[in-house]
């Protein structure tokens, strides 16, 4: 990395910079949202989406909300041509949804583009064309004079086109493409000029677009530009101030969240920022980014993961898992301090549902977009912990491991983890639960048991120990006394400091009980064991006995 100085700052201040949106901590109302999926998306795939894709991708942005949706580049293509008419001629296009197709400016491709959109009922031009140093020195070789003129006379063509078109609403939109290389005060005098030509009105507005075609700055540099335009453009209450970031700093959602606190009324974006290079600004990030502060968006995301599947199947994209929001591991915690912290939090929420969301780690409900807490929060692998380990037993199976014994399970689920190189499922942990720690059998199997009386209880065991059937007796002030009395004297164990819990897995008559036992032994170290049955004091003596024989083992 030694060609550092080959560089420089290939962007434009402005005269003055304000700097009000500073005082501004959210974006309090949505903008107008615009994809341009179908087009600057698709233009940017290996393998462009065909007809039917494009179809099923539109309808997707009609379900998620999108009012307006850039269908196309017509005069690129056949394809484009014909997708942009097959949804005006078969009217797919609902009444509240205004399509939006591209243009450059220049005469013959503005009048094919007004030729596609015959017979809409609303339609935005977008016609761009670029006005930065360099696109003006080294492609056009053209002056300023000579580059605005490029602008005026295909705001000219436009208007003539529009006649041509009575029974469609047409609203224009330029766009000063590369905006962000543009000398302020030329971008200033060049936008002034569309604007004065058009002449629109509050009932009759015009777009202008100020993308940042480039990303060549920091963000709040973008949203100074935004600002400063924003403050000079004529007929500012007649103008909507349109956005259009790309990412190739990897900063084009902090790009559009500025520059909306600046002044910007609408973003043009895709889902999952797909686009040329590294792509444009994530409507989806924004979106969940303000309804994350408590503000309604006006896009549906609730069904995020059919979102991405749809998405991946037409682009032949894929949402990479650690992408934000949409990512299959975004919510996922593997460490075990933060398990444990989403784990205490989840169970916080419990005993405060109508509190505001504030779950350790997570900005977001995950059940929110259409993921499963239950499933989704913790994934369990070697640099996991007690907590998440517990969370994941309770919530997803009914397992509320006390705990001194969920300390050591953990213990035991990391180690299986770590010696097996790899994530353990939910059933994974389950099953590891049931075989090492549940009724277990060997050496000392529970046939059968039976007590008597009530200050003073006597226990008659049946037992197989080693594969030899035994029947014990004994006496203890309660159940699981006499038996680990009987245990004792019988069988000649050891332990002490005897621990119980238990709680029902069901509800009903015939629902099964889940005891927890641990007992200290000989040797000082701490034994548990559970078990499961119909009745608790059965339960209870297998959870003895399943401790028991890990201890022996």
């Amino acid at each position: 990395m030694k060609n550092a100085e080959k560089y420089q700052r290939n962007y434009f201040l402005p005269p003055k910079i304000e700097g009000r949106w500073l005082q501004k901590d959210y974006i309090d109302t949505p903008p107008i949202w615009c994809s341009v999926d179908l087009r600057d998306g698709n233009q940017a795939l290996v393998i462009p989406m065909g007809i039917n894709e494009k179809l099923d991708f539109f309808e997707l942005l009609i379900r998620l909300g999108f009012k307006e949706i850039e269908v196309g580049f017509p005069a690129a293509s056949e394809t484009e041509f014909s997708f942009v008419r097959k949804l005006i001629e078969e009217e797919r296009i609902p009444d509240d949804v205004t399509i939006q197709v591209i243009t450059q400016a220049r005469e013959h491709i503005i009048k094919r583009t007004f030729d596609s959109i015959r017979g809409a009922k609303k339609a935005i031009v977008h016609i761009y064309h670029p006005t930065s140093k360099p696109q003006r020195e080294q492609v056009f070789k053209k002056s300023r004079e000579q580059v605005k003129e490029i602008a005026l006379s295909a705001m000219d063509t436009a208007k003539e086109c529009m006649k041509a078109l009575p029974e469609t609403d047409i609203t224009l939109q330029y766009c000063a493409e590369s905006f962000t290389g543009t000398e302020m005060d030329f971008a200033l005098e060049i936008c002034n000029a569309v604007i004065d030509k058009i002449a629109p009105t509050k009932e009759k507005k015009m777009y202008i677009d100020l993308p940042a075609t480039v990303s060549c700055s920091l963000s709040h540099v973008y949203a100074n530009q935004i600002e400063y335009m924003s403050d000079h453009l004529h007929r500012r209450d007649s103008i909507v101030l349109t956005i259009h970031p790309h990412n190739d700093r990897g900063s084009a959602v902090a790009d559009a969240e500025l520059a909306l606190l600046a002044g910007a009324d609408r973003v043009e974006g895709t889902l999952f920022g797909n686009g040329e290079r590294t792509g444009n600004v994530d409507l989806m990030i924004l979106a969940l980014n303000m309804y994350s502060h408590g503000v309604d968006p006006g896009l549906d995301f609730s069904h995020l993961p059919e979102i991405c599947a749809l998405y991946e199947r037409v682009t032949g994209m894929r949402v990479p898992p650690r992408y934000p929001y949409g990512g299959q591991l975004v919510f996922s915690a593997f460490s075990g301090g933060h398990q444990d912290a989403i784990a205490k939090g989840m169970d916080w929420r419990e005993t405060h549902p109508d509190a505001f969301w504030n779950v350790p780690y997570l900005p977001l409900d995950p059940a929110d977009i259409g993921r499963n807490p239950k499933e989704d929060i913790i994934r369990i692998n070697s640099q996991s912990g007690k907590g998440g380990i517990g969370y994941l037993m309770a919530h997803r199976y009914g397992y509320f491991i006390p705990p001194k014994f969920r300390e050591e399970f953990g213990y035991y689920i990391k180690d299986l983890s770590d010696k097996g190189k790899k994530e353990l499922l939910p059933e994974d942990i389950f099953n590891a639960f049931q075989k090492e720690y549940v009724n277990l059998s060997s050496p000392i199997e529970l046939l059968d048991c039976t007590f008597s009386g009530k200050d003073e209880v006597t226990v008659s065991l049946s037992l197989r120990v080693n594969e030899e059937f035994t029947v014990l007796h004994g006496k203890g002030n309660g159940s699981l006394n006499a038996v680990s009395n009987t245990l004792k004297e019988s069988l000649g164990l050891t332990f002490s400091n005897l621990i119980y819990n238990e709680h029902a897995l069901e509800e009903g008559s015939h629902a099964r009980a889940l005891a927890y036992v641990g007992i200290t032994g000989g040797d000082q170290k701490l034994y548990w064991g559970a078990g499961i049955h119909t009745d608790i004091t059965t339960a209870s003596v297998q959870a003895l006995i399943s401790a028991c024989n890990r201890m022996i083992q």
